[in-house]
Order: structure tokens, then sequence, then C-alpha cells
């Protein structure tokens, strides 16, 4: 069997037809009147958009027929109250016609993931999944991997965490013994490294194993990745008897050492597969309270491999088979397909699997027959969706007696969306500013922001350093040149202005601008002084947004903090209350992605050689440099007449050097 080397297969985005946008006059009376565009609509597959008045995407749907699909929605037998909601809204209708039903399923989950339109259901999910793969190399490396599958490689999976993948690739180093270390350390080892003195590799880097045995270890490695355990052993125990017989008693040692390491991995309380070969995913669904769990269980080589839970936003008042058609067509598009889709009910949509087939360039199959094994992999991915949804429900129905008390307590009826600032540096070092975001009763990390704040240079004077965009200062329109070291209130400024600024100088009323929605409460880790320097960015940028200062008590202890208003007034909230507890919660956020960007920004700089950045001075010239002088130090100490003296340095050079330096 060829090994499960998943590939994506997309149409050529230049090749695609043009779009046949229809966009009628304003309605007359808030009456639309959609015969005109329907007349004109192709018996074509391709992909329809519905917007409002107010240009507002509602919904995106690809189509076999346009005509057809698009004029269904106007019939008065439609008796969902949620669709005859969405066309009470309509007020513009935009097509795209394309050659297949193919590349109008890979359009509409691209618009989908692009507009996020309001009556479409959404799966959050952006991150790639990891790959375990055998590199292409004579001596091939087993490594992790996230990304595209490069074809000279080979992949296995993928994995629905980084947890399942280094799990497996640490079994595979216990039986086999691959290499796992980078070809520059390969190709520069004079002696094995620890991994071979404990057992984990077989240092073909030193020659300790010849090609063909290290190209058996990777072809029984790749038996046991497809699931095909009774073939890795059979042909183990074959070459154990063999080494045997031919006298070649520490080789069958070897050997059998890999099959009690193989029986040892069997052993572990994994759930296994009795077919062998079998990679699928099993997709379940529980629903309770107005919210949807989906479910997405993993088998790889016969082995669940481990599981992931999606809440889906929008999927009110659907119907299970749409919200699994939904999530299989926004999952699998573009990722890697496994050839078994197992659900629990029937997919109405029967072309979804030829359509995956084709992207994937092998055969799919989406599986409703429950029986045996398959039977068994959806009851555990049903149980797994109905516990994660019943978490879900407790944690959001805490999250909802914060949000409530915070908003009693401050009295803002309709807060929520909050924002939190925080700043970090070590003594002025790499400042770091960390916006972060609560929305709609959850943290939003896509959303998060981090701000590098240039400081000024004792040495170098106002140069910026490490800044991907200078600051604007809003007061006079020029561009900033730093802070001082240390200066916490001018990074909050330099920060909550680059922020905000955006939302100024756009339209007021939307409070829209790339960024998202304005937040109705900005929380400002600090205490008077800061805020006050929040109050004055707003003033200057012309925003009326809530600001309320968060400096901790007077023994900096947890569940003592202090609220600061800006009328200057003080508050502490009981211990115990959720509201502060809220408020902690985004506050420990904010802190957290501030130390970690700053220490990230930290050890770059420190590692980063301030003669990479002069031009004329190589890999070859910095060298002798560091060489001649012991360091970078002591390079910034030299004269120019030092410099000179380096081989390589001509005075030219040594004075370009001593002015980038100085």
């Amino acid at each position: 069997m060829r090994p499960s080397r998943w590939s994506s297969r997309q149409p050529d985005p230049a090749a695609l037809p043009d779009i046949l946008s229809t966009e009628p006059a304003p309605p007359n009376d808030g009456a639309f009147d959609p015969k005109p565009i329907l007349d004109s609509l192709p018996l074509l597959p391709g992909v329809y958009r519905y917007y409002d008045d107010k240009g507002a995407v509602l919904y995106v749907g690809k189509a076999v027929q346009l005509k057809k699909r698009v004029s269904s929605y106007f019939q008065k037998s439609h008796v969902s109250p949620r669709i005859r909601l969405m066309v009470s809204h309509i007020a513009r209708i935009e097509t795209t016609v394309t050659r297949s039903e193919a590349e109008a399923l890979l359009l509409e989950n691209n618009l989908i993931k692009s507009l996020k339109p309001r009556y479409n259901i959404l799966f959050r999910d952006d991150k790639s999944y990891p790959y375990i793969v055998l590199t292409g190399d004579a001596f091939p490396r087993l490594t992790y991997y996230r990304g595209t599958p490069n074809k000279q490689h080979q992949y296995f999976g993928p994995y629905p965490n980084s947890y399942a993948a280094r799990e497996t690739i640490q079994l595979l180093q216990k039986i086999f013994r691959i290499r796992t270390c980078e070809d520059s350390v390969f190709n520069h080892r004079t002696r094995p490294c620890l991994q071979h003195q404990i057992n984990r590799c077989t240092a073909p880097c030193v020659d300790l194993i010849s090609a063909a045995d290290y190209s058996a270890d990777i072809h029984r490695a790749v038996l046991l990745l497809q699931g095909r355990h009774g073939e890795v052993e059979r042909t183990l125990r074959e070459a154990m008897d063999q080494a045997a017989e031919a006298q070649h008693y520490e080789q069958a040692a070897v050997l059998r050492d890999q099959l009690r390491a193989l029986h040892t991995v069997q052993q572990k309380q994994f759930v296994e597969s009795t077919g062998g070969t079998t990679d699928a995913d099993i997709i379940a669904l529980a629903m309770a309270e107005g919210m949807v769990c989906v479910n997405l269980a993993m088998v790889r080589g016969g082995r669940h491999v481990g599981d992931k839970n999606f809440f889906p936003e929008h999927a009110e008042g659907l119907a299970a088979d749409e919200i699994v058609q939904a999530f299989i067509a926004q999952h699998y598009l573009n990722r890697a397909v496994p050839p078994w889709l197992v659900l629990e009910a029937e997919c109405s949509d029967v072309s979804l699997a030829q359509l995956l087939s084709s992207q994937a360039g092998h055969q799919v199959k989406i599986s409703t027959a429950l029986s045996g094994e398959r039977r068994q992999w959806q009851e555990m991915a049903q149980r797994n969706a109905q516990q994660a949804l019943a978490q879900r429900v407790m944690q959001l129905g805490g999250q909802s007696l914060r949000l409530d008390r915070l908003r009693a307590w401050l009295d803002m009826p309709a807060l929520q969306r909050i924002e939190c600032f925080d700043i970090s540096h070590t003594m002025g070092e790499a400042t770091v500013a960390s916006c972060v975001v609560y929305d709609n009763l959850e943290m939003r990390s896509s959303q998060y922001r981090r701000f590098n704040i240039p400081v000024l240079s004792p040495v170098e004077g106002p140069v910026l350093r490490g800044l991907e965009e200078p600051a604007l200062n809003a007061a006079e329109g020029t561009r900033a040149r730093g802070i001082t070291p240390g200066d916490d209130y001018a990074a909050m400024r330099e920060a909550l202005t680059r922020r905000y600024r955006k939302f100024a100088e756009s339209c007021p009323e939307s409070g829209r601008k790339g960024e998202g929605a304005l937040p109705d409460l900005v929380l400002i880790d600090g205490g008077l002084g800061q805020l006050h320097v929040a109050m004055e960015v707003m003033q200057e940028l012309g925003l009326d947004l809530a600001l309320v200062g968060v400096a901790k008590g007077v023994e900096r202890k947890a569940g003592m903090e202090q609220l600061i208003f800006p009328d200057g007034r003080a508050r502490q909230m009981p211990g115990d209350d959720p509201a502060l507890h809220l408020i902690q919660q985004i506050r420990d956020e904010a802190h957290r992605f501030a130390i970690t960007g700053h220490r990230a920004r930290r050890a770059k700089i420190r590692t980063t050689s301030s003669l990479e950045e002069i031009a004329g001075v190589g890999d070859k010239r910095r060298r002798s440099l560091l060489t001649h002088f012991g360091g970078l130090r002591e390079v910034q100490l030299a004269s120019v007449e030092q410099l000179a003296q380096v081989e390589g340095i001509s005075k030219s050079l040594a004075e370009k050097i001593y002015q980038q330096l100085h």
C-alpha cells in the first residue's frame, strides 16, 4: 500500500472566469425586486452572495445551477423562519460563474472565511495541523512539520495536535532508532551524539549502521505508520531468525529488542483498529441549549491519535446534517483528507465525496453505515462531543455571570467588548505593549495586538531600533523618534495612539476599519498616571471610550486590586466578586501576552549583532572583527585605526564601521 501522502489540488486562480455581478438600484420603499436578476442568471455552477442595504454580506452559497438555486430563496413555499428573515434583508445579489461545482466549493469557502457572513455557519480554526515527515535524504530524518507538504519528502498525518505527532515520533525512535537531528548537525558529526547513547539513534552520521540496514528500518517505520503492525512484526521476526541462523548474534539481539519495543508500544492504551491500515476521521455532533459542538476524532494507521472540538457560530436553528456538511466543506478544503469520513447521520450532499476526492487525488468515502469498529469510533466521538459541549455551557455560564456582575458594577448594561493594555520591559530594554480583546464571553486571541515601542539610545541618539512602523504623533502629525527607556507613560501613549488612530481616521458612525469594532471599555494596567495618559490620547483622537485603570493594591496581591476612574475615584471590589475575577482574567492575559512578546524581542536583540546591519561587513569580516577584538563590546570601543588593523578591513570601511557603532 502506498504511504498516506495526501495532497490538495486547487484550481488555477488565473483560470477562473470573471465575476458576473448584478448590482440593482437601491430598493424603493424597502422592497427588493429580484426578478430582473433571476431572469439573467445562467444554468451554470457558481457562487452567489447576498448583501443588505448597508453593503454587509448576509450569506454566501454555492450552486450547481445558479438560476435554480438563487430562485429557490424567493419562492413562497419557503417555511424556514431563518431563511425568511435573511431574504427580508436582501438588497443586492452578486454571482460568480465557475467551471465546475468543485471550483464553486473552493470559492464559496474562501469567501466564507474572508467575509464571515452573518447567516453562514462559521468554524474558526486557523491553525495548520502537524505531520510526521520522513525526509528524502540518503539517510532519512524523522521530524515534525506544519505547513504545506513538499513532494520530495514523505508525509504521514495530519495529526490533531502536536502532542500526538511528537509522541508517535518518540515511539518510532524507541523501536527503529531513526535520526531526528538537523542536516547541519548530521553532516558535521565526528562521534555519536547523546541520542545514540540512550538508544534512540543508530548513528548513521558516523557510519555505525550501513545504508541497507538503515533503509530497512525506514521501511518498517513506514509500515508501522500505515498501521501494518502484523507485517512489521513478521519482517522483524524473519530478519531475527535469519541473523541467528547465520550466527550474527549481535544483529539478532538488536532485532529482538525492536520486537520487544514494538510489543510494548502495542500494549499501550491506544484505541486500536483490527482493520490494520485504516486512516479515517470520525465526525460527531452534539446540540444543547442553543449551542453546537462538532467533535473530530482522528484515526491514523488504525490507531486513535486524538480529537478536536469545534464550536461553530451562526448555527442556531439549523439541522444536524446542514451543520455537518458545512463543517466538512470548510474544514477539509485546502487540507489533507483521509480516505474515510465516518458520520452518524446521512449526508444529503451526494456530490461532497466526489468533490473531496477530486481535491485530494484519492477516493474519499463518506460512510454512515455504522457497524463494528466504526460504531465504536462514532460512539466515542459522540461522548466526547457531549462532554465538551457540557463543559462549554458551564464555562460560558460562568463567564456570563461574571460579565453581568461587571455590567452592574460599572452601570454599563450594554458592555460586551473589552480591550486591555499592558507594558513590559527590562529596565527600558525591548519595550513591548500588548492589547488583548475580550468579546462575546471569550478572549479573542486572533484579535490580540503587540506594539514594539522604539526607545532613544544613549549612544546612538534618537534612533529607532526594532520598530516595524514608526509611531505617529497624533497632535503634531510627525513621526515619533522614540521614548526614554523605562518611560511607561510614553509607552502607553504610543500603544494607545497606534491602536486607535485608524478608528479615529475612519467613519465614526460605523466604528470599523480593519481592526474590528471599537471596545465598550478600555482597561489600562496601571494607576492614575497611566489612566491620565489614556484620557489625553482619547481626547487628541476625538474618541469617547470608557476608560478604567487597574492598579495593584498596597501589598500587590491578587484580590486587592483597585479600579481607578477618570474622575479620580478609586474603588476596591470584594475579593470573591465575579466581576473582579473577570477583570483579573483579562488583566492577567494582557500581562502574559506583553511579557511573552518582550522576552522574544529581548532575546532577538541580544542575539543579533549590530555588525550585521553594516553594508560591506559580511560573515567573514564579522568573524574576523569578533575574533580579533574578542567580542562586540570591544569592537565598539575600538578606534578607526584599530579597526583598520583587522585583516580585510580597509581604512574607509573602518571609518564606516566606527560611524555605525557610535
